[in-house]
């Protein structure tokens, strides 16, 4: 699942995407509530999680932003705030669940996997599969096909194909890579990039007419279908 995390707290913030990537969720994020309604507004997120208490524009009225909006996706707000009235404030705002600071992570986890289940659309096949020309991934069942032809991947050339089918059309930059997929928030100084999109060029374009994965010299790569 594509989510957004919303989180001013580069501690929390890190520890949260981490936790959701490791059980294979793709995560952006954003430090301030106005960078997370320009993402929310313009990318097909499918859940959001987001802080109440946020600089630039709050957490409530940046939900209440993209309700007024028509967003539908399912929002889960985080907050240290945890009165009863508190809790009913982020409800009405728009909210569609609320998770007091602290919280275990486990929990997080469970109530992001209730809230796909309810949400716009949630296990619908429009949820769970991602197409590019004649390329096709299943989150569900974890299965890649291109032209009907079964491409077996490891777990990270999975990951790796996902997060660039999520920006297919875009250029994707090494460091989008690095912190999408590995998690990491600096330059390892490794080829571990080079190395992963080689294997996954040679699985997904080798045995095709046209290639589907390039590489923009100087700036990184990009995954779409050319004229």
């Amino acid at each position: 699942m594509h989510i957004l995390i919303v989180e001013d707290d580069q501690v929390a913030r890190d520890y949260l995407a981490k936790g959701l990537r490791e059980v294979g969720h793709t995560v952006d994020v954003a430090a301030n509530g106005l960078e997370g309604l320009q993402m929310a507004s313009s990318l097909p997120f499918e859940l959001a999680i987001v802080d109440r208490m946020l600089p630039k524009l709050d957490g409530l009225a940046l939900v209440q932003s993209l309700r007024a909006t028509g967003r539908k996706m399912p929002v889960l707000i985080l907050s240290a705030l945890g009165e009863v009235d508190d809790r009913i404030t982020g409800l009405r705002a728009g909210g569609d669940d609320y998770l007091t600071k602290p919280y275990h992570l486990a929990e997080l986890l469970a109530r992001v996997e209730a809230l796909a289940r309810r949400g716009d659309g949630g296990g619908s096949e429009a949820n769970t599969k991602l197409r590019l020309a004649d390329l096709e991934l299943d989150r569900m069942t974890r299965r890649v096909t291109r032209g009907g032809k079964k491409i077996e991947l490891t777990a990270r050339e999975f990951q790796l194909l996902e997060f660039m089918m999520r920006h297919s059309g875009q250029v994707v930059t090494r460091t989008m890579l690095l912190e999408g997929v590995w998690d990491y928030h600096f330059d390892p100084q490794t080829n571990v990039i080079d190395v992963h999109i080689s294997r996954l060029r040679q699985a997904i374009d080798k045995d095709f007419e046209k290639p589907l994965l390039h590489t923009v010299r100087g700036a990184g790569y990009s995954l779409r279908e050319d004229e």
